[in-house]
């Protein structure tokens, strides 16, 4: 962030003698409805990362190893809001925030394997204060362009002093190797002043590819290393009975 200068200064003193107390308590009202939606679905998002939260920690203690890697959150900024309801064709009221926006909280579970995504949203969605709205799994079935990942719409209670609101989380479910694929063919699809031809997205094609192929071939050694266990864990019980332990 680059320092306070002269010319911040004397910018802020002109916006000022422009706008002056009953304008800027104005916009105080007038945004206060829609900080305070923010706020509930800010949250929303604190809820269901603490619902993942708990269950690392208990398949930590139950499997020895954690199948979360990292959870991130956002909350979608004023203007992409704004700007999504206008593609939709939709006004931009509270209401029709929240009637036709899924995505305004966004929570993304990145897992160390496949079977953690499949393990941990089963495990999320069993419980009784979650409602599923709407799934769609592109790990099964991959978007077009490589694309992976599991999404989850669904619905959570937050509790107020004087209320309780169901509110509407999206939530983003893939392993390490997804998300690295999905970071890097953002910023190389999106990059400004730059040219992304069919060539480039046919080889983003081929790494999503060797991505889902990692995951594969990780996976199999995990399933290794868990096999390799069992059967010494079980030596070591058939010894301890045999011994009358």
């Amino acid at each position: 962030m680059s320092e306070w200068n002269q010319e911040d200064e004397n910018i802020k003193t002109r916006m000022l003698s422009i706008v002056d107390d009953r304008a800027i308590d104005w916009m105080q009202r007038k945004s206060a409805p829609f900080i305070r939606l923010m706020s509930y679905y800010k949250c929303a998002m604190m809820e269901i990362e603490t619902k993942f939260n708990v269950l690392n920690e208990e398949y930590s203690l139950e499997f020895d190893r954690n199948p979360i890697s990292s959870i991130k959150t956002r909350l979608k900024n004023p203007r992409s809001i704004k700007e999504k309801l206008a593609r939709r064709g939709f006004t931009p009221t509270l209401t029709s925030i929240e009637e036709n926006l899924n995505d305004i909280a966004g929570v993304r579970v990145i897992c160390s394997f496949p079977e953690d995504v499949y393990a941990l949203s089963e495990a999320l969605l069993i419980q009784d204060d979650i409602t599923l709205i709407e799934k769609k799994d592109y790990i099964k079935d991959p978007k077009p362009n490589g694309y992976r990942s599991l999404h989850l719409i669904v619905a959570i209670p937050i509790f107020l002093a004087h209320e309780k609101r169901m509110m509407k989380v999206e939530i983003q479910l893939r392993t390490i190797a997804m998300d690295f694929w999905a970071s890097l063919e953002h910023q190389l699809r999106y990059k400004k002043d730059s040219e992304f031809t069919p060539e480039m997205a046919e080889e983003l094609y081929q790494c999503a590819n060797l991505s889902a192929e990692l995951d594969r071939r990780m996976e199999g050694l995990l399933e290794k290393t868990q096999q390799y266990t069992a059967k010494c864990f079980g030596s070591t019980i058939k010894t301890a009975e045999f011994m009358g332990e």
